[in-house]
């Protein structure tokens, strides 16, 4: 029997789950016939899913530090050395695994000196971001005080257990202030000035920062170059940097969405000078924004922008379509970079994702670019770890764009409140992914039909991924339907369940959001399921992100 075959017939090789209801939906697994299969397949794995897939961005943009990863250390907020300790408290529950600093278009403005040194002396200089900025903003805002440099943002890592991923300044500093970023971050105690430096302000040993981002959006504010330009600034920037026996992971400037242009003669310039070049790039930076909502009808930054909070069942369907393209942008540029390395030794860092609204959410007034996220965005941001976790052969690295009181954020604080958003929740049902081999799944359920300007328009019913790690199963799906339960047959070819237990977040409303005054609207929920004899058989609940955690035989 082929392949293809077995699965759609497959057997169910685990003994029989039945998911017990809840408000705001009705089961009947017992009775009812299953619409949809999940069927993960032992014998095909697909790679190791890097847990840096789960990592973070943080810019100096708004109140993305200065309000919510630092409060300072005479602030009443609880915190240690200056940073909110609820945060830190957080991100150690996700396993938060490398965090993306300073930026974002504000890097290829920042001076890394500026940041070191007694905080008193440290000089402010106008921020990247000021023209976003408001009246209602605060100065920290607008003029960057420089509190947090180098040491605290590595220090707020390592308390969290993350690695750093430091972005350089390739539009207005020049190559010799790269290398002694390095320098100072990285050479041995006493073996250097900067490491005497970096001893004064208490960190004697180095911090062994091993990713680098050679500059940022390149083809944008990171200078505006063509991709041979910026292939020749990379050679430069990267021609000689002190390794100090670590091995540093250089990230190029990749491009933005689908400009396979970029990629391709990018790559082609960089090997003018011989295929050696390659051994110097880690990885291609790919940013890419679900923002136009219009359907078409305009290309305009600002007029294709949809509302984070209002909006209607085709914006729903239309803000998912534009961040699956995430997957093709993947494939896309895989393939153009295989034109040149064959051996597919550079993997793809997708450093900035997420889905990007007009301005109106913001839960503080005069934080710029913060929005509110919705059930909507955890069903996008289970939607786009599940396409990472499908290519960890292509994909070494994602960011979420960002941490804090901006875009797509885990996390919005303001002075001493403190809010888990949606996003933040599907990071902790994802988190038992990192490390795990993913598993070719096939995902069958029927197609949904929405409403697109008078015109019946097919969606997909259900997808996700699926890992192991050791005798641990866990399958991620999203079911993207606001309205349709879907009842599916769970079956493992080439391993047996002995227990399991199924974690989801959803709501009646697909508006539903967290807030200060209403933390818990959006929280997962834990059930230990019952396994009976007769197969493997769950509901998916309406509008919800799942994750499933089998123990294996």
């Amino acid at each position: 029997m082929k392949r293809r075959d077995f699965v759609q017939k497959g057997a169910i090789s685990a003994a029989g789950m039945v998911l017990a209801s809840r408000a705001g939906w009705n089961s009947a697994a017992a009775s009812r016939t299953a619409d949809s299969r999940i069927e993960v397949l032992f014998d095909e794995p697909i790679g190791t899913i890097s847990p840096n897939i789960y990592g973070h961005f943080t810019e100096n943009l708004s109140g993305v530090f200065y309000d919510g990863i630092w409060v300072g250390e005479k602030s009443k907020v609880p915190n240690i050395n200056g940073l909110r300790s609820e945060l830190i408290e957080h991100m150690r529950k996700i396993k938060a695994p490398v965090i993306r600093f300073p930026g974002g278009c504000f890097a290829d403005s920042y001076d890394w000196r500026d940041g070191i040194g007694p905080a008193e002396k440290r000089p402010r200089r106008t921020n990247f971001w000021k023209g976003v900025e408001s009246e209602k903003s605060p100065a920290s805002h607008k003029y960057d005080p420089n509190a947090v440099g180098t040491n605290e943002f590595v220090h707020f890592c390592k308390l969290i257990g993350a690695e750093p991923y430091l972005a350089a300044n390739v539009r207005s500093l020049p190559a010799s202030a790269f290398y002694q970023w390095v320098e100072y971050c990285n050479s041995p105690a006493g073996s250097t000035t900067l490491a005497e430096t970096r001893t004064a302000a208490g960190f004697a040993e180095p911090f062994r920062v091993k990713y680098w981002g050679v500059g940022n959006e390149s083809w944008g504010c990171g200078g505006d170059f063509t991709p041979e330009e910026y292939a020749v600034e990379f050679r430069r920037y990267t021609s000689w940097l002190p390794t100090y026996g670590d091995e540093l992971k250089l990230v190029a400037s990749g491009p933005n969405t689908d400009e396979w242009s970029w990629t391709r003669e990018f790559l082609k310039e960089v090997l003018r000078k011989g295929p050696g070049q390659l051994h110097r790039i880690y990885g291609m930076a790919l940013h890419h924004y679900a923002w136009n909502l219009s359907r078409g009808k305009t290309q305009d930054w600002d007029a294709g922008k949809g509302d984070a909070l209002k909006f209607e069942n085709v914006d729903w369907f239309e803000l998912l379509r534009e961040g699956e393209r995430m997957e093709g942008l993947i494939t896309g540029h895989w393939q153009v970079m295989s034109e040149f390395d064959r051996e597919h030794r550079i993997k793809l860092i997708v450093d900035e994702w997420g889905p990007w609204y007009r301005p109106g959410s913001e839960m503080t007034p005069g934080d710029a670019l913060e929005q509110t996220p919705t059930l909507r965005d955890a069903i996008f941001s289970g939607m786009t770890v599940d396409i990472f976790n499908r290519h960890p052969e292509k994909v070494a690295m994602a960011n979420c764009a960002q941490l804090v009181n901006c875009l797509n954020s885990l996390y919005l604080a303001h002075e001493d409140k403190f809010v888990i958003t949606p996003v933040g929740r599907v990071f902790e049902l994802y988190a038992s992914h990192q490390g795990g081999e993913s598993l070719r799944t096939v995902f069958s359920a029927p197609n949904l039909h929405y409403d697109r300007d008078g015109k019946s328009t097919l969606y997909w019913g259900m997808k996700g991924s699926a890992s192991v790690h050791g005798k641990e199963l866990t399958i991620t799906a999203v079911n993207p339907s606001p309205s349709e339960t879907r009842l599916t047959e769970i079956g493992l070819h080439g391993a047996t369940a002995n227990s399991a237990s199924m974690s989801f977040i959803t709501h009646s409303d697909i508006h539903a959001h967290n807030t200060f005054q209403q933390r818990d609207v959006v929280v997962p929920q834990t059930k230990t399921l019952t396994l009976n004899a007769g197969g493997l058989v769950v509901e998916l609940p309406p509008a919800s992100v799942i994750a499933l955690k089998i123990t294996l035989g």
